[in-house]
Protein backbone atom coordinates (compact mmCIF):
# COMPACT_ATOMS: atom_id res chain seq x y z
CA UNK A 1 0.00 0.00 0.00
CA UNK A 2 2.78 2.32 0.94
CA UNK A 3 3.97 2.03 -3.05
CA UNK A 4 0.43 3.23 -4.02
CA UNK A 5 0.67 6.03 -2.03
CA UNK A 6 4.18 7.25 -2.51
CA UNK A 7 4.85 6.26 -6.06
CA UNK A 8 1.41 6.04 -8.23
CA UNK A 9 -0.05 9.77 -6.18
CA UNK A 10 3.48 11.41 -6.36
CA UNK A 11 2.38 13.17 -9.18
CA UNK A 12 -0.93 14.15 -8.24
CA UNK A 13 0.35 15.63 -5.13
CA UNK A 14 -0.05 19.13 -6.67
CA UNK A 15 -3.23 18.77 -6.94
CA UNK A 16 -4.47 16.98 -3.88
CA UNK A 17 -3.02 19.91 -1.94
CA UNK A 18 -5.16 22.13 -3.98
CA UNK A 19 -8.38 19.80 -3.21
CA UNK A 20 -7.23 19.74 0.04
CA UNK A 21 -7.06 23.97 0.44
CA UNK A 22 -10.45 24.00 -1.11
CA UNK A 23 -12.26 21.24 0.85
CA UNK A 24 -10.85 23.26 4.53
CA UNK A 25 -12.41 26.15 3.50
CA UNK A 26 -15.44 24.52 2.13
CA UNK A 27 -15.89 22.78 4.82
CA UNK A 28 -14.82 25.54 7.68
CA UNK A 29 -18.05 27.44 5.90
CA UNK A 30 -20.01 24.46 7.19
CA UNK A 31 -18.80 25.10 10.57
CA UNK A 32 -19.44 28.76 11.22
CA UNK A 33 -22.83 28.03 10.29
CA UNK A 34 -23.97 26.77 13.36
CA UNK A 35 -21.67 29.29 15.35
CA UNK A 36 -23.73 32.00 13.37
CA UNK A 37 -26.88 30.90 14.52
CA UNK A 38 -26.50 30.77 18.21
CA UNK A 39 -25.25 34.35 17.55
CA UNK A 40 -28.25 35.48 16.51
CA UNK A 41 -30.27 33.60 18.84
CA UNK A 42 -29.18 34.55 21.72
CA UNK A 43 -27.70 38.32 20.97
CA UNK A 44 -28.82 39.80 17.66
CA UNK A 45 -32.82 38.95 17.65
CA UNK A 46 -32.90 39.93 21.60
CA UNK A 47 -31.21 43.29 20.62
CA UNK A 48 -33.85 43.60 18.10
CA UNK A 49 -31.70 45.32 15.75
CA UNK A 50 -33.41 44.40 12.21
CA UNK A 51 -30.25 45.68 10.36
CA UNK A 52 -28.29 43.45 12.21
CA UNK A 53 -30.32 40.40 11.67
CA UNK A 54 -30.23 40.96 7.84
CA UNK A 55 -26.60 41.40 7.81
CA UNK A 56 -25.92 38.02 9.87
CA UNK A 57 -28.50 36.28 7.60
CA UNK A 58 -26.84 37.70 4.59
CA UNK A 59 -23.06 35.95 6.25
CA UNK A 60 -25.10 32.56 6.45
CA UNK A 61 -26.04 32.84 2.97
CA UNK A 62 -22.62 33.43 1.91
CA UNK A 63 -21.26 30.71 3.96
CA UNK A 64 -23.89 27.69 3.00
CA UNK A 65 -22.92 29.28 -0.99
CA UNK A 66 -19.36 28.83 -0.65
CA UNK A 67 -19.35 25.53 1.17
CA UNK A 68 -21.46 24.04 -1.66
CA UNK A 69 -19.02 26.12 -4.23
CA UNK A 70 -15.99 24.78 -2.90
CA UNK A 71 -17.06 20.99 -1.64
CA UNK A 72 -18.38 20.35 -5.12
CA UNK A 73 -15.22 21.72 -7.05
CA UNK A 74 -12.86 19.55 -4.35
CA UNK A 75 -15.00 16.51 -5.02
CA UNK A 76 -14.60 16.69 -8.66
CA UNK A 77 -11.05 17.47 -8.47
CA UNK A 78 -10.95 14.39 -6.63
CA UNK A 79 -12.64 12.55 -8.28
CA UNK A 80 -10.36 13.05 -11.33
CA UNK A 81 -7.24 12.49 -9.15
CA UNK A 82 -8.24 8.73 -8.45
CA UNK A 83 -9.65 8.22 -11.81
CA UNK A 84 -6.17 9.06 -13.28
CA UNK A 85 -4.04 7.29 -10.91
CA UNK A 86 -6.30 4.02 -10.83
CA UNK A 87 -5.82 4.43 -14.64
CA UNK A 88 -2.00 4.57 -13.99
CA UNK A 89 -1.91 1.57 -11.47
CA UNK A 90 -4.09 -0.60 -13.63
CA UNK A 91 -1.85 -0.08 -16.88
CA UNK A 92 1.21 -0.75 -15.09
CA UNK A 93 -0.21 -3.64 -13.52
CA UNK A 94 -1.37 -4.85 -16.56
CA UNK A 95 1.77 -4.64 -18.14
CA UNK A 96 3.27 -6.30 -15.94
CA UNK A 97 1.13 -9.42 -16.25
CA UNK A 98 1.88 -9.24 -19.78
CA UNK A 99 5.68 -9.49 -19.11
CA UNK A 100 5.15 -11.92 -15.89
CA UNK A 101 7.66 -14.90 -16.17
CA UNK A 102 5.54 -18.23 -16.52
CA UNK A 103 6.66 -19.45 -13.27
CA UNK A 104 5.19 -16.15 -11.41
CA UNK A 105 2.39 -16.81 -13.60
CA UNK A 106 1.95 -20.43 -12.10
CA UNK A 107 2.11 -19.41 -9.07
CA UNK A 108 0.30 -16.77 -8.60
CA UNK A 109 -2.50 -17.83 -10.76
CA UNK A 110 -4.77 -16.72 -13.67
CA UNK A 111 -7.95 -16.32 -11.93
CA UNK A 112 -5.67 -14.22 -8.92
CA UNK A 113 -4.88 -11.97 -11.73
CA UNK A 114 -7.92 -11.18 -13.15
CA UNK A 115 -9.42 -10.35 -9.78
CA UNK A 116 -6.46 -8.49 -8.68
CA UNK A 117 -7.00 -6.30 -12.05
CA UNK A 118 -10.26 -5.61 -11.50
CA UNK A 119 -12.00 -6.14 -8.02
CA UNK A 120 -8.77 -4.90 -6.56
CA UNK A 121 -8.31 -1.78 -8.71
CA UNK A 122 -11.93 -0.88 -8.12
CA UNK A 123 -10.75 -0.99 -3.91
CA UNK A 124 -8.01 1.57 -4.47
CA UNK A 125 -9.70 3.80 -7.02
CA UNK A 126 -13.23 4.07 -3.96
CA UNK A 127 -10.54 4.18 -0.94
CA UNK A 128 -8.77 6.96 -3.03
CA UNK A 129 -11.55 9.05 -3.85
CA UNK A 130 -13.14 8.80 -0.78
CA UNK A 131 -9.94 9.45 1.23
CA UNK A 132 -9.37 13.27 -0.77
CA UNK A 133 -13.76 13.47 0.01
CA UNK A 134 -13.94 12.32 3.21
CA UNK A 135 -10.63 12.20 4.26
CA UNK A 136 -10.23 15.83 4.94
CA UNK A 137 -13.58 17.12 5.64
CA UNK A 138 -14.58 14.91 8.19
CA UNK A 139 -11.35 15.16 10.68
CA UNK A 140 -11.90 18.79 10.04
CA UNK A 141 -15.76 18.61 11.05
CA UNK A 142 -14.73 16.22 13.90
CA UNK A 143 -11.90 18.38 14.98
CA UNK A 144 -13.88 21.73 14.12
CA UNK A 145 -16.49 20.78 15.66
CA UNK A 146 -14.96 20.16 18.59
CA UNK A 147 -13.50 22.94 18.75
CA UNK A 148 -16.42 25.61 18.45
CA UNK A 149 -18.21 23.47 21.39
CA UNK A 150 -15.23 24.63 23.41
CA UNK A 151 -15.65 27.82 22.73
CA UNK A 152 -19.07 28.42 22.90
CA UNK A 153 -19.26 26.17 25.80
CA UNK A 154 -16.71 24.23 27.77
CA UNK A 155 -18.26 22.57 30.10
CA UNK A 156 -20.90 21.16 27.92
CA UNK A 157 -17.75 19.98 25.43
CA UNK A 158 -15.89 18.09 28.19
CA UNK A 159 -19.60 15.88 28.52
CA UNK A 160 -18.94 15.82 24.38
CA UNK A 161 -15.26 14.72 24.71
CA UNK A 162 -15.63 11.71 27.25
CA UNK A 163 -16.88 10.04 24.28
CA UNK A 164 -14.08 10.14 21.97
CA UNK A 165 -11.78 7.13 23.61
CA UNK A 166 -14.18 5.01 23.28
CA UNK A 167 -14.60 5.46 19.81
CA UNK A 168 -11.41 5.77 19.19
CA UNK A 169 -11.07 2.32 20.65
CA UNK A 170 -13.95 1.09 18.68
CA UNK A 171 -12.67 1.98 15.29
CA UNK A 172 -9.05 0.33 16.52
CA UNK A 173 -10.26 -2.76 17.11
CA UNK A 174 -12.45 -3.06 14.64
CA UNK A 175 -9.62 -1.94 11.89
CA UNK A 176 -7.14 -4.45 12.71
CA UNK A 177 -9.24 -7.17 12.50
CA UNK A 178 -11.39 -6.27 9.53
CA UNK A 179 -7.66 -6.46 6.94
CA UNK A 180 -6.57 -9.95 7.53
CA UNK A 181 -10.56 -10.86 7.14
CA UNK A 182 -11.02 -8.66 3.91
CA UNK A 183 -7.41 -10.11 2.66
CA UNK A 184 -9.42 -13.78 3.17
CA UNK A 185 -12.27 -13.02 0.67
CA UNK A 186 -9.98 -11.58 -1.58
CA UNK A 187 -8.64 -15.21 -1.39
CA UNK A 188 -11.74 -16.32 -2.23
CA UNK A 189 -13.18 -14.33 -5.41
CA UNK A 190 -9.71 -15.41 -6.48
CA UNK A 191 -11.23 -18.64 -6.83
CA UNK A 192 -14.75 -17.69 -7.57
CA UNK A 193 -13.16 -16.53 -10.65
CA UNK A 194 -11.17 -19.37 -11.44
CA UNK A 195 -14.34 -21.57 -11.43
CA UNK A 196 -16.25 -19.51 -13.05
CA UNK A 197 -13.93 -18.67 -16.05
CA UNK A 198 -13.21 -22.47 -16.31
CA UNK A 199 -17.19 -23.29 -16.30
CA UNK A 200 -17.81 -20.53 -19.30
CA UNK A 201 -14.86 -22.22 -21.65
CA UNK A 202 -16.23 -25.49 -21.04
CA UNK A 203 -19.69 -24.87 -21.50
CA UNK A 204 -19.95 -27.36 -24.62
CA UNK A 205 -18.81 -29.94 -22.81
CA UNK A 206 -19.98 -29.78 -19.31
CA UNK A 207 -23.67 -29.81 -21.79
CA UNK A 208 -22.40 -32.37 -23.85
CA UNK A 209 -21.51 -34.63 -20.35
CA UNK A 210 -24.87 -33.56 -18.62
CA UNK A 211 -23.35 -32.24 -15.67
CA UNK A 212 -24.63 -29.81 -15.19
CA UNK A 213 -26.02 -30.13 -12.22
CA UNK A 214 -22.61 -31.42 -10.92
CA UNK A 215 -21.05 -28.43 -11.94
CA UNK A 216 -24.21 -26.03 -10.13
CA UNK A 217 -23.01 -27.85 -7.34
CA UNK A 218 -19.48 -26.94 -7.41
CA UNK A 219 -20.25 -23.06 -7.82
CA UNK A 220 -22.75 -23.31 -4.99
CA UNK A 221 -20.04 -24.20 -2.88
CA UNK A 222 -17.14 -22.07 -4.15
CA UNK A 223 -20.41 -19.52 -3.72
CA UNK A 224 -20.98 -19.84 -0.26
CA UNK A 225 -17.09 -19.86 0.99
CA UNK A 226 -17.37 -15.77 -1.01
CA UNK A 227 -20.29 -15.44 0.63
CA UNK A 228 -19.27 -16.40 3.98
CA UNK A 229 -16.04 -15.11 4.06
CA UNK A 230 -17.99 -11.62 3.13
CA UNK A 231 -20.56 -11.94 5.69
CA UNK A 232 -17.57 -12.75 8.50
CA UNK A 233 -16.06 -9.32 7.36
CA UNK A 234 -18.89 -7.11 6.48
CA UNK A 235 -20.18 -8.18 10.12
CA UNK A 236 -17.27 -7.35 11.76
CA UNK A 237 -17.11 -3.99 10.50
CA UNK A 238 -20.51 -3.91 11.05
CA UNK A 239 -19.64 -3.25 14.44
CA UNK A 240 -18.94 0.38 14.21
CA UNK A 241 -21.65 2.24 13.23
CA UNK A 242 -24.26 0.90 15.60
CA UNK A 243 -21.59 0.70 18.58
CA UNK A 244 -20.36 5.09 17.49
CA UNK A 245 -24.13 5.79 17.36
CA UNK A 246 -24.85 3.86 20.92
CA UNK A 247 -21.33 6.13 22.34
CA UNK A 248 -22.68 9.57 20.63
CA UNK A 249 -26.06 9.13 21.54
CA UNK A 250 -25.16 8.60 25.23
CA UNK A 251 -23.26 11.74 25.22
CA UNK A 252 -26.20 13.34 22.72
CA UNK A 253 -28.28 12.49 26.07
CA UNK A 254 -25.81 13.82 28.77
CA UNK A 255 -25.43 17.28 27.02
CA UNK A 256 -28.74 17.85 27.28
CA UNK A 257 -29.68 17.10 30.46
CA UNK A 258 -26.38 19.02 31.66
CA UNK A 259 -27.51 21.70 29.32
CA UNK A 260 -30.82 22.37 30.99
CA UNK A 261 -29.32 22.59 34.07
CA UNK A 262 -27.22 25.44 32.80
CA UNK A 263 -29.89 27.10 30.90
CA UNK A 264 -31.92 27.05 34.37
CA UNK A 265 -29.09 28.66 36.63
CA UNK A 266 -28.51 31.07 33.80
CA UNK A 267 -24.96 29.93 33.32
CA UNK A 268 -26.22 28.61 29.49
CA UNK A 269 -28.01 30.15 26.68
CA UNK A 270 -30.19 28.50 24.20
CA UNK A 271 -28.93 29.22 21.33
CA UNK A 272 -26.00 28.09 22.88
CA UNK A 273 -27.51 24.44 23.23
CA UNK A 274 -29.02 24.86 19.65
CA UNK A 275 -25.38 25.18 17.84
CA UNK A 276 -24.34 22.34 19.91
CA UNK A 277 -27.28 19.88 19.11
CA UNK A 278 -25.89 20.85 15.21
CA UNK A 279 -22.13 20.40 16.26
CA UNK A 280 -22.87 17.32 17.89
CA UNK A 281 -25.18 15.95 14.72
CA UNK A 282 -21.99 17.20 12.56
CA UNK A 283 -19.58 15.91 14.99
CA UNK A 284 -21.70 12.29 14.33
CA UNK A 285 -21.83 12.39 10.68
CA UNK A 286 -18.00 12.84 10.78
CA UNK A 287 -17.31 9.86 13.26
CA UNK A 288 -19.68 7.79 10.87
CA UNK A 289 -17.94 9.14 8.14
CA UNK A 290 -14.40 8.03 9.65
CA UNK A 291 -15.92 4.78 10.56
CA UNK A 292 -16.79 3.90 7.09
CA UNK A 293 -13.36 5.09 5.67
CA UNK A 294 -12.05 2.44 8.24
CA UNK A 295 -13.78 0.08 6.68
CA UNK A 296 -12.82 1.09 2.99
CA UNK A 297 -9.15 1.28 3.93
CA UNK A 298 -9.24 -2.46 5.53
CA UNK A 299 -10.30 -3.34 2.14
CA UNK A 300 -7.85 -1.07 -0.18
CA UNK A 301 -5.24 -2.34 2.17
CA UNK A 302 -5.74 -5.93 1.20
CA UNK A 303 -6.06 -5.43 -1.91
CA UNK A 304 -3.29 -2.90 -2.30
CA UNK A 305 -0.82 -5.59 -0.71
CA UNK A 306 -2.21 -7.70 -3.80
CA UNK A 307 -1.67 -4.98 -6.38
CA UNK A 308 1.72 -4.71 -4.95
CA UNK A 309 2.73 -8.21 -5.01
CA UNK A 310 2.64 -8.60 -8.64
CA UNK A 311 4.30 -5.10 -9.71
CA UNK A 312 7.10 -6.03 -7.34
CA UNK A 313 7.65 -9.33 -9.13
CA UNK A 314 10.41 -9.89 -11.44
CA UNK A 315 9.57 -10.51 -14.93
CA UNK A 316 10.88 -11.00 -18.42
CA UNK A 317 12.17 -7.82 -18.71
CA UNK A 318 14.03 -8.09 -15.18
CA UNK A 319 16.23 -10.90 -17.31
CA UNK A 320 17.52 -8.70 -19.18
CA UNK A 321 19.49 -7.27 -16.27
CA UNK A 322 19.97 -10.44 -14.67
CA UNK A 323 21.56 -12.33 -17.41
CA UNK A 324 21.99 -10.10 -20.06
CA UNK A 325 25.64 -10.82 -21.06
CA UNK A 326 25.92 -9.06 -23.97
CA UNK A 327 24.79 -5.04 -23.63
CA UNK A 328 27.62 -2.82 -24.87
CA UNK A 329 28.84 -5.69 -26.83
CA UNK A 330 25.51 -5.72 -28.75
CA UNK A 331 25.87 -2.29 -29.76
CA UNK A 332 29.45 -2.25 -30.50
CA UNK A 333 29.71 -4.83 -32.77
CA UNK A 334 31.01 -4.10 -36.04
CA UNK A 335 31.19 -5.51 -39.58
CA UNK A 336 33.52 -7.95 -39.28
CA UNK A 337 31.89 -9.58 -36.32
CA UNK A 338 28.70 -9.60 -38.31
CA UNK A 339 29.77 -11.57 -41.49
CA UNK A 340 31.41 -13.35 -39.12
CA UNK A 341 28.43 -14.52 -37.61
CA UNK A 342 27.10 -15.29 -40.37
CA UNK A 343 29.42 -17.68 -41.45
CA UNK A 344 29.52 -19.38 -37.89
CA UNK A 345 25.53 -19.61 -38.40
CA UNK A 346 26.08 -22.35 -41.55
CA UNK A 347 28.17 -24.40 -39.18
CA UNK A 348 26.79 -24.31 -35.84
CA UNK A 349 23.41 -26.14 -34.69
CA UNK A 350 20.78 -23.51 -35.45
CA UNK A 351 19.14 -24.77 -32.02
CA UNK A 352 20.77 -26.32 -29.49
CA UNK A 353 19.62 -28.42 -26.24
CA UNK A 354 22.35 -29.20 -24.52
CA UNK A 355 22.20 -31.83 -21.24
CA UNK A 356 18.91 -30.05 -20.59
CA UNK A 357 16.93 -31.32 -17.16
CA UNK A 358 14.13 -29.06 -15.86
CA UNK A 359 11.18 -29.54 -13.17
CA UNK A 360 8.16 -27.42 -13.29
CA UNK A 361 7.69 -27.82 -9.41
CA UNK A 362 11.49 -27.97 -8.41
CA UNK A 363 10.82 -31.95 -7.32
CA UNK A 364 9.89 -33.99 -9.94
CA UNK A 365 11.67 -33.78 -13.29
CA UNK A 366 9.71 -33.13 -15.96
CA UNK A 367 12.60 -33.50 -18.50
CA UNK A 368 16.02 -35.73 -17.85
CA UNK A 369 18.99 -34.76 -19.88
CA UNK A 370 17.55 -33.66 -22.91
CA UNK A 371 20.10 -33.06 -25.95
CA UNK A 372 19.75 -32.64 -30.19
CA UNK A 373 21.27 -30.69 -32.09
CA UNK A 374 19.02 -29.24 -35.55
CA UNK A 375 21.14 -27.45 -38.18
CA UNK A 376 19.27 -24.16 -39.90
CA UNK A 377 16.12 -25.60 -42.30
CA UNK A 378 15.81 -28.84 -40.23
CA UNK A 379 12.65 -30.26 -39.43
CA UNK A 380 12.19 -31.48 -35.95
CA UNK A 381 8.90 -33.88 -35.20
CA UNK A 382 8.22 -34.71 -31.75
CA UNK A 383 5.88 -37.24 -30.42
CA UNK A 384 5.06 -39.04 -27.48
CA UNK A 385 2.05 -39.72 -25.32
CA UNK A 386 0.03 -37.03 -23.19
CA UNK A 387 2.60 -35.37 -20.44
CA UNK A 388 5.41 -36.80 -21.49
CA UNK A 389 6.92 -33.32 -21.55
CA UNK A 390 6.90 -32.63 -25.47
CA UNK A 391 5.41 -28.93 -24.82
CA UNK A 392 7.73 -28.69 -22.13
CA UNK A 393 10.78 -28.57 -24.97
CA UNK A 394 8.44 -25.62 -26.57
CA UNK A 395 8.58 -23.56 -23.32
CA UNK A 396 12.34 -24.19 -22.55
CA UNK A 397 13.18 -22.88 -26.52
CA UNK A 398 11.33 -20.19 -26.35
CA UNK A 399 12.42 -18.99 -22.50
CA UNK A 400 8.83 -18.78 -21.06
CA UNK A 401 11.08 -21.21 -18.22
CA UNK A 402 14.65 -21.37 -17.18
CA UNK A 403 16.38 -24.75 -17.72
CA UNK A 404 17.81 -26.26 -14.18
CA UNK A 405 20.63 -27.60 -15.92
CA UNK A 406 22.25 -27.44 -19.13
CA UNK A 407 21.68 -24.99 -21.63
CA UNK A 408 18.97 -24.00 -24.36
CA UNK A 409 21.51 -22.11 -27.36
CA UNK A 410 20.16 -20.53 -30.94
CA UNK A 411 23.15 -20.04 -33.31
CA UNK A 412 25.27 -21.15 -30.50
CA UNK A 413 24.25 -19.20 -28.02
CA UNK A 414 22.46 -19.12 -24.77
CA UNK A 415 18.91 -18.12 -24.52
CA UNK A 416 19.45 -16.78 -21.40
CA UNK A 417 21.77 -13.65 -22.86
CA UNK A 418 19.10 -12.63 -25.23
CA UNK A 419 16.53 -9.59 -24.87
CA UNK A 420 13.48 -11.89 -24.89
CA UNK A 421 11.53 -9.42 -27.28
CA UNK A 422 15.20 -10.36 -29.89
CA UNK A 423 14.65 -14.25 -29.07
CA UNK A 424 10.81 -14.18 -29.31
CA UNK A 425 10.74 -12.70 -32.48
CA UNK A 426 12.65 -15.58 -33.99
CA UNK A 427 9.20 -17.35 -33.51
CA UNK A 428 6.44 -18.27 -35.00
CA UNK A 429 4.41 -20.27 -32.93
CA UNK A 430 0.83 -22.32 -32.99
CA UNK A 431 0.25 -23.34 -29.37
CA UNK A 432 -2.17 -26.18 -28.73
CA UNK A 433 -5.62 -25.03 -27.77
CA UNK A 434 -4.11 -21.78 -29.05
CA UNK A 435 -6.57 -18.46 -29.28
CA UNK A 436 -8.81 -16.98 -31.81
CA UNK A 437 -9.64 -13.23 -31.08
CA UNK A 438 -13.12 -11.79 -31.58
CA UNK A 439 -11.59 -9.84 -34.69
CA UNK A 440 -11.53 -8.90 -37.84
CA UNK A 441 -9.58 -12.06 -39.79
CA UNK A 442 -7.17 -10.44 -41.11
CA UNK A 443 -6.29 -8.62 -37.60
CA UNK A 444 -6.02 -12.03 -36.23
CA UNK A 445 -3.28 -13.27 -38.49
CA UNK A 446 -1.65 -9.59 -37.99
CA UNK A 447 -1.79 -9.46 -34.55
CA UNK A 448 -0.10 -5.74 -34.52
CA UNK A 449 2.49 -6.57 -36.15
CA UNK A 450 2.06 -3.84 -39.24
CA UNK A 451 1.47 -7.05 -41.82
CA UNK A 452 -0.57 -5.32 -45.10
CA UNK A 453 -3.29 -7.26 -46.63
CA UNK A 454 -1.15 -9.05 -49.52
CA UNK A 455 0.95 -10.03 -46.90
CA UNK A 456 -1.85 -11.32 -44.90
CA UNK A 457 -3.42 -13.29 -48.24
CA UNK A 458 -0.05 -15.12 -48.77
CA UNK A 459 -0.08 -16.37 -45.56
CA UNK A 460 -3.48 -17.70 -45.65
CA UNK A 461 -2.38 -19.41 -48.89
CA UNK A 462 0.35 -20.93 -47.30
CA UNK A 463 -1.37 -22.15 -44.66
CA UNK A 464 -4.12 -23.99 -46.84
CA UNK A 465 -6.84 -21.28 -45.62
CA UNK A 466 -7.12 -18.48 -48.45
CA UNK A 467 -10.57 -20.87 -49.84
CA UNK A 468 -12.37 -20.75 -46.62
CA UNK A 469 -11.72 -17.13 -45.64
CA UNK A 470 -12.98 -16.12 -49.16
CA UNK A 471 -16.06 -18.04 -48.88
CA UNK A 472 -16.62 -16.57 -45.16
CA UNK A 473 -16.45 -12.74 -46.67
CA UNK A 474 -11.81 -12.38 -47.10
CA UNK A 475 -9.83 -10.52 -44.66
CA UNK A 476 -12.78 -8.17 -43.40
CA UNK A 477 -14.76 -10.76 -42.35
CA UNK A 478 -15.26 -10.41 -38.22
CA UNK A 479 -15.14 -13.59 -35.89
CA UNK A 480 -16.65 -14.71 -33.04
CA UNK A 481 -14.67 -15.08 -30.22
CA UNK A 482 -12.07 -18.14 -29.90
CA UNK A 483 -13.22 -18.72 -33.22
CA UNK A 484 -16.89 -19.62 -32.82
CA UNK A 485 -17.98 -19.64 -36.14
CA UNK A 486 -15.32 -21.57 -37.59
CA UNK A 487 -14.43 -25.25 -37.59
CA UNK A 488 -11.82 -27.11 -36.34
CA UNK A 489 -10.00 -27.36 -39.23
CA UNK A 490 -10.27 -23.67 -39.58
CA UNK A 491 -8.95 -22.25 -36.87
CA UNK A 492 -5.56 -24.45 -37.09
CA UNK A 493 -5.61 -23.12 -40.87
CA UNK A 494 -5.68 -19.61 -39.62
CA UNK A 495 -3.36 -20.02 -36.14
CA UNK A 496 -1.14 -21.75 -38.96
CA UNK A 497 -1.22 -18.30 -41.13
CA UNK A 498 -0.39 -16.00 -38.03
CA UNK A 499 2.39 -18.03 -37.16
CA UNK A 500 3.46 -17.87 -40.99
CA UNK A 501 2.61 -14.09 -41.68
CA UNK A 502 5.89 -12.72 -40.20
CA UNK A 503 8.24 -15.70 -42.51
CA UNK A 504 9.62 -17.11 -38.71
CA UNK A 505 13.11 -18.00 -38.28
CA UNK A 506 12.15 -20.52 -36.16
CA UNK A 507 8.85 -22.36 -36.99
CA UNK A 508 6.86 -24.06 -33.88
CA UNK A 509 3.58 -26.16 -34.26
CA UNK A 510 2.41 -27.59 -31.77
CA UNK A 511 -0.13 -30.19 -32.19
CA UNK A 512 -2.02 -27.50 -35.05
CA UNK A 513 -3.01 -30.41 -37.60
CA UNK A 514 -4.85 -32.55 -35.21
CA UNK A 515 -8.37 -31.13 -37.00
CA UNK A 516 -7.09 -31.64 -40.50
CA UNK A 517 -7.47 -34.20 -42.74
CA UNK A 518 -4.79 -36.06 -44.86
CA UNK A 519 -5.09 -34.66 -47.68
CA UNK A 520 -4.78 -30.87 -46.61
CA UNK A 521 -1.96 -31.95 -43.86
CA UNK A 522 -0.09 -33.76 -46.53
CA UNK A 523 -0.57 -30.64 -48.62
CA UNK A 524 0.70 -28.26 -45.61
CA UNK A 525 3.53 -29.72 -45.05
CA UNK A 526 4.75 -29.85 -48.88
CA UNK A 527 4.25 -26.06 -48.74
CA UNK A 528 5.80 -25.75 -45.70
CA UNK A 529 9.10 -27.63 -47.27
CA UNK A 530 8.47 -25.66 -50.70
CA UNK A 531 8.61 -22.08 -49.03
CA UNK A 532 9.83 -22.22 -45.90
CA UNK A 533 12.93 -24.61 -46.84
CA UNK A 534 15.43 -22.10 -44.47
CA UNK A 535 12.37 -22.17 -41.82
CA UNK A 536 13.96 -24.47 -38.86
CA UNK A 537 10.70 -26.48 -37.73
CA UNK A 538 9.94 -28.21 -34.30
CA UNK A 539 6.82 -30.04 -34.66
CA UNK A 540 4.57 -31.80 -31.98
CA UNK A 541 2.19 -33.99 -33.59
CA UNK A 542 0.05 -37.36 -32.48
CA UNK A 543 0.03 -38.59 -36.40
CA UNK A 544 3.05 -40.22 -36.87
CA UNK A 545 2.35 -39.15 -40.83
CA UNK A 546 3.25 -35.56 -39.67
CA UNK A 547 6.63 -36.27 -38.67
CA UNK A 548 7.62 -39.02 -40.88
CA UNK A 549 9.43 -36.85 -43.38
CA UNK A 550 11.47 -34.81 -40.62
CA UNK A 551 14.76 -35.11 -40.40
CA UNK A 552 14.92 -35.76 -37.11
CA UNK A 553 12.29 -37.17 -34.89
CA UNK A 554 12.12 -37.19 -31.16
CA UNK A 555 10.25 -39.46 -29.47
CA UNK A 556 9.51 -38.54 -25.23
CA UNK A 557 7.91 -40.78 -22.75
CA UNK A 558 7.50 -39.55 -19.08
CA UNK A 559 10.40 -37.04 -19.56
CA UNK A 560 12.86 -39.59 -20.99
CA UNK A 561 14.13 -39.81 -24.79
CA UNK A 562 13.08 -43.44 -25.84
CA UNK A 563 14.18 -43.29 -29.42
CA UNK A 564 15.87 -40.31 -31.40
CA UNK A 565 16.37 -40.68 -35.33
CA UNK A 566 15.12 -40.76 -38.31
CA UNK A 567 11.51 -42.71 -39.24
CA UNK A 568 13.02 -45.33 -40.61
CA UNK A 569 15.87 -45.65 -37.80
CA UNK A 570 12.81 -45.33 -35.17
CA UNK A 571 10.65 -47.70 -37.28
CA UNK A 572 13.78 -50.62 -36.51
CA UNK A 573 15.11 -49.57 -33.30
CA UNK A 574 12.05 -48.08 -31.05
CA UNK A 575 9.30 -50.22 -29.81
CA UNK A 576 6.95 -47.75 -28.95
CA UNK A 577 7.33 -45.61 -32.25
CA UNK A 578 7.07 -48.51 -34.03
CA UNK A 579 4.00 -49.87 -32.02
CA UNK A 580 2.39 -46.23 -33.27
CA UNK A 581 3.53 -46.38 -36.61
CA UNK A 582 2.17 -49.64 -36.76
CA UNK A 583 -1.30 -48.55 -35.84
CA UNK A 584 -2.10 -45.57 -37.41
CA UNK A 585 -0.73 -46.77 -40.66
CA UNK A 586 -1.59 -50.31 -41.21
CA UNK A 587 2.05 -51.69 -41.21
Amino acid sequence: MKKILTYYLKPYYGRMTLGFAIKFVGTMMDLFLPWALAHMIDQVIPSGRRQDLLLWGVFMVVCSFLAVIFNVSANRMASRVASDATYTIRNDLFAKIMYLSHEEGDRITRPSLISRLTSDTYNIHQMLARIQRLGVRAPILLLGGVTMTLLLDPALSCVLLASMPLLALVVILVSRKGIPLFSALQASVDQFVRLVREDISGIRVIKALSKEDYERGRFDRINREVVEAERKAVMTTAVTNPAMNLFLNLGLVGIIIVGAYRVNAGTSEVGKILAFMTYFTIILNAMLSISRMFVMISKATASGARIVQVLDCRDERDAEVLHGAWGEDMVMENQDDIHNKTARSVSVPHIEFDHVTFSYNKNQPNLYDLSFQLMRGETLGIIGSTGSGKTTVLNLLMGFYRTDQGSVRIDGRDIKTMDFRELRKRFGVVFQNDVIFENTVFENVNMGRGLDEHQGSQALTHAMAADFVAEKGGLGQQLDIRGANLSGGQKQRLLIARALAAKPEILILDDSSSALDYKTDAALRQELKTCFHDTTCIVIAQRVSSVMGAEHILVLEEGHVIGYGTHEHLMETCPVYREIGSSQMGT
